[in-house]
């Protein structure tokens, strides 16, 4: 008699079953990613709404139109779009998983052998590609708008508070250098140079009413310059002056940018650049860190959504899921804009006070997944 295979017919009585995992996996991974989008765009749309809005008190003060203002919401949608991601990840998960489990597909998709591991894993494969958007986002396409739009305001922003924002202290050598008005392109007007010699005398004061940048040198213009190497202080006053120095003007330039619209690289360089410079970069390495921490909360607003639709009744309407969705995500956005300041305040860590509002949201998911096992 010919002897039974049990090894092989074992291996192929699998087959079945794991195409049937890998169907449902990306059957969720799909539709929580579809929710997620849609959920995205609709508040894009709204929040877009309140932008432009808040655009139209331009029309009162300076010449732009409908056209200008609305050019100026568009460049503003992608830091929109960066902000409001884990938002939308959070209700579309719970629309997405919500309206399967009031379907039956959960418990059947348990009943055909899936571990609820692997739900949360077949969810958090749409998390990995909102965060691939997020980074796309927050790295490039969110940094160019951010550069328009100031730039755009500062040609139409008269005020004087809106200058004084965008002015820039800097040290080189025995040289302190302010700068009144850094705006976007590298334009500079109300440069004053103060250098002091080892003994920490004032040898000579420069104030040029604007500069601008020729290759490695700065060329100031309508420069007033007085000199103090002697009993009297000698005056002079120059059309043009050359300046040599090592100030990147790229890098002062974003002191007009908002830290939160800048790429990694530009953080890094800028806190580089102001830490050499002898001042604090404390707000700048706020903003690198939740750069860097951001796109992690849309991972962690899905692995939270899973136990809650989970162990919530399938009487639980959309409407309750999109609210208590809305609530937790704007109390999230709240705290995460508001941990950097707080930090400031109170001496914190700037990695402590990106990563705090997204642990603990990581710790609510911990401790409802171990309450469903």
């Amino acid at each position: 008699m010919r002897k039974a295979r049990p090894a092989r017919w074992h291996v192929e009585s699998w087959r079945p079953l794991h195409m049937g995992m890998k169907i449902i996996t990306r059957y969720i991974a799909r539709a929580v990613l579809a929710a997620s989008m849609t959920v995205w765009m609709v508040l894009l749309g709204i929040f877009a709404f309140f932008v432009f809005v808040d655009e139209l008190e331009n029309l009162d003060r300076t010449q732009f139109g409908l056209r200008e203002v609305a050019g100026v919401v568009m460049l503003k949608l992608p830091g929109l779009a960066y902000d409001l991601l884990p938002i939308a990840a959070l209700i579309g998960a719970l629309l997405a998983l919500g309206g399967m489990n009031e379907r039956n597909e959960v418990a059947v998709a348990r009943t055909a052998g899936m571990s609820r591991h692997r739900v949360v894993a077949a969810a958090l494969h749409a998390a990995l590609v909102l965060v691939a958007i997020a980074i796309v986002l927050g790295e490039t396409v969110q940094p160019r708008a951010e550069r328009e739009v100031q730039a755009l305001h500062a040609r139409i922003d008269k005020h004087p508070d809106a200058s004084a924002k965008r002015s820039f202290w800097a040290r080189e050598g025995n040289s302190y250098i302010n700068i009144r008005d850094v705006q976007p392109g590298g334009q500079f007007t109300g440069i004053s140079i103060y250098e002091f010699d080892h003994g920490n005398e004032l040898m000579r004061a420069v104030h040029a009413e604007r500069a601008r940048i020729r290759g490695a040198h700065w060329q100031l213009e309508d420069v007033a310059e007085t000199r103090f190497d002697g009993e009297q202080p000698h005056a002079r006053r120059h059309v043009t002056l050359t300046w040599a120095s090592r100030l990147d003007p790229g890098l002062i330039g974003m002191v007009a940018s908002n830290p939160a619209s800048l790429s990694t690289r530009e953080l890094l360089r800028y806190i580089e650049f102001v830490e050499a410079s002898g001042q604090n970069a404390e707000r700048w390495q706020h903003a690198l860190w939740r750069k860097l921490v951001y796109p992690l909360a849309t991972v962690v607003m899905i692995f939270l959504a899973v136990p809650m639709v989970v162990r919530g009744s399938r009487a639980v309407s959309s409407g309750r899921r999109i609210l208590f969705g809305t609530l937790l995500g704007l109390a999230f956005h709240v705290t995460n804009q508001t941990a950097a300041h707080l930090g400031t305040v109170f001496a914190a860590p700037a990695v402590m006070c990106a990563l705090m509002p997204t642990l603990v949201l990581l710790l609510l998911g911990v401790a409802l997944h171990a309450r469903t096992l």
